[in-house]
């Protein structure tokens, strides 16, 4: 008793404990600003994309084909499509491929110097500017095949998204209680069947939060797209052939002289950040009536 009240009474802690104060109060205020300001950014970009693009978002944009330069009609409809057919070719590529990478080096090799070196691997492979895996889809499959494809667009963007889904999903993993594995292995579960069993159901909600920022990733970029899968004025007609997507279209339309190729991509920004939404609130809603299940 006569310490604590000895140490209330010290100038130095009361000065210590100021600054504490000062240094807490200050941080939630500069954090309540940049979150606040973060927002506002956010929301300025979604109005002024909605602004521009709404005029050309209906049924006919939708589904008609780009029109050639100066015609006033036409849509995206087969950049939706395209957008669609390569971003499911990456996420099919790169889901199994980084799970399991994932459970590796979370489960079965934590300290290892082969995990450390992958590690290592992967944290650069995020640092890679989205131009060089066009350029490594375009030597490996464009030249091999001699076309511009889907395939070889959903295998560019695969090598963008692969260390994203990696990443996720190993803090998901890693996230999973320890005490939830020790009780699988208490009632006799090996390994295996713990961590397909117990750990992968427990982190599933990350894991495709990770799924979704991939998602979002591969649909938005650009320079992999124009050195792989290209572009065409027509529907998709196959994998190994050329196909258009949202944002080569938006890049093509946006710096045309003419007006209506203009407006369809603002449209065509607009659906991109439509189809982005549309897919994580699909997979939230999965998430939720999981949940309910398992509670029930």
């Amino acid at each position: 008793m006569v310490t604590q009240v000895a140490r209330q009474g010290n100038p130095l802690a009361r000065k210590q404990r100021s600054q504490r104060l000062i240094f807490d109060w200050g941080m939630s205020v500069f954090t309540s600003i940049s979150s606040t300001f973060a927002i506002f950014v956010l929301a300025l970009i979604l109005y002024y994309v909605f602004i521009n693009g709404i005029e050309r978002f209906n049924w006919q944009g939708l589904t008609q084909l780009p029109p050639p330069p100066g015609d006033q009609v036409g849509g995206f409809g087969n950049a939706v499509l395209g957008t669609v057919i390569v971003v499911s070719i990456a996420i099919l590529i790169t889901f199994p491929i980084g799970l399991l990478a994932a459970i590796y080096l979370s489960e079965f090799s934590q300290n290892s110097p082969t995990a450390f070196a992958l590690r290592f691997i992967i944290k650069v492979l995020t640092g890679v500017p989205s131009i060089i895996a066009g350029v490594f889809a375009y030597g490996v499959l464009v030249l091999t095949t001699k076309t511009f494809s889907a395939l070889s667009g959903g295998v560019a963007l695969s090598v963008l998204t692969l260390p994203i889904i990696i990443l996720s999903c190993e803090e998901a993993l890693r996230l999973v209680p320890r005490e939830v594995r020790d009780a699988a292995y208490a009632l006799g579960a090996s390994k295996v069947q713990t961590v397909f069993r117990v750990v992968l159901p427990a982190a599933l909600p990350v894991i495709l939060t990770g799924v979704t920022l991939a998602i979002s990733r591969a649909a938005g970029e650009t320079a992999p797209l124009i050195f792989t899968a290209l572009f065409s004025f027509l529907w998709p007609n196959g994998l190994l052939r050329p196909v258009a997507s949202l944002a080569v279209l938006i890049y093509n339309f946006a710096i045309v002289p003419f007006e209506n190729q203009q407006k369809i991509a603002w449209a065509g920004a607009l659906a991109l950040v439509i189809l982005v939404l549309i897919t994580t609130v699909t997979f939230r809603l999965l998430l939720s009536r999981r949940e309910e299940h398992i509670i029930l």
